[in-house]
């Protein structure tokens, strides 16, 4: 895709996530919004995945030779579902039975609910970066040069298991793993550095065998640039310091921790929603 049909893409599921939260009061806009430019960068234009011959992707729990993806901080299940719908895994329609009775969009992904695109259920925090490890040292083992991704939480990062699965990772050699971190400096309770701060991640990345990156995470361009750059050493695995706004897209919620988990009401929801026109060919569902 052109960076413009991207940001069209990224205005959409934008709208997306705002509706599927307020027509349930239930949810988490601020992150999901902040890491829209990144997933769709990711599925719209870094990753190599499998698909048929209408360029349907095709979905299946193995993942052997495509790239995988894995979602450790699940509460931004809003911004997953959305990306994930648009992208062909399931209709779009489906998007508007977000959190409801029997529906297969939970508020945080589970793969009980058999939803295509979905690999692990991710409503605790702090797994995802041990599971993405694991996924890339099976793919080393079996000789496929595909890659891993897993996205993070800065906050996520006050959880002792991720720095067991920081260890591990540069000690197996896994350089088809990349992780992002998203560091909006945000979380359910305050700021990061309020809550408990993370001081320099970088160096403790750094000082654990991680080659650490750093990208701005609300320029598709530069999320595009970032993921698709190659680095020296092959058996080191790849740490992306993903800097974004929370809320960003919406000029009452940018930067303001109280939208993590918070749904805007019927008034905020206009508000926001005209602040993103959606471009021609590009439809709500």
């Amino acid at each position: 895709m052109e960076i413009e049909q991207l940001k069209s893409t990224a205005t959409a599921v934008r709208r997306d996530i705002l509706r599927m939260v307020a027509a349930v009061n239930s949810g988490h806009p601020g992150g999901s919004l902040g890491c829209t430019d990144f997933f769709v960068a990711l599925y719209f234009e870094v990753m190599n995945l499998k698909k048929d011959a209408d360029g349907k992707p095709i979905f299946d729990m193995d993942g052997r030779d495509e790239d995988i993806f894995f979602l450790s901080n699940g509460h931004i299940s809003p911004v997953f579902y959305s990306v994930l719908a648009r992208a062909g895994y399931f209709p779009v329609s489906e998007l508007a039975t977000f959190r409801k009775l029997d529906s297969r969009l939970q508020g945080h992904p589970t793969t009980a609910e058999h939803l295509p695109g979905i690999r692990i259920a991710s409503g605790s925090l702090g797994q995802g970066l041990s599971v993405a490890s694991g996924a890339a040292y099976s793919k080393k083992l079996n000789g496929d040069k595909s890659q891993v991704y897993v996205l993070m939480g800065d906050g996520e990062q006050q959880e002792g298991q991720i720095w067991e699965a920081a260890q591990f990772a540069p000690n197996k050699k896994l350089g088809n793993l990349t992780a992002i971190i998203d560091l909006n400096h945000a979380q359910i309770d305050g700021t990061t550095d309020n809550v408990n701060s993370n001081r320099d991640l970088a160096a403790k990345y750094r000082a654990f065998g991680w080659y650490v990156e750093e990208m701005e995470g609300n320029d598709i361009a530069d999320v595009i640039h970032t993921l698709k750059k190659s680095q020296e050493d092959p058996d080191v695995p790849t740490m992306i310091l993903m800097h974004t706004e929370m809320g960003f897209g919406v000029d009452y919620m940018v930067g303001n921790y109280k939208w993590h988990g918070t749904a805007p009401n019927a008034e905020q929801l206009t508000q926001a929603l005209n602040g993103l026109p959606l471009s021609v060919g590009v439809t709500d569902y």
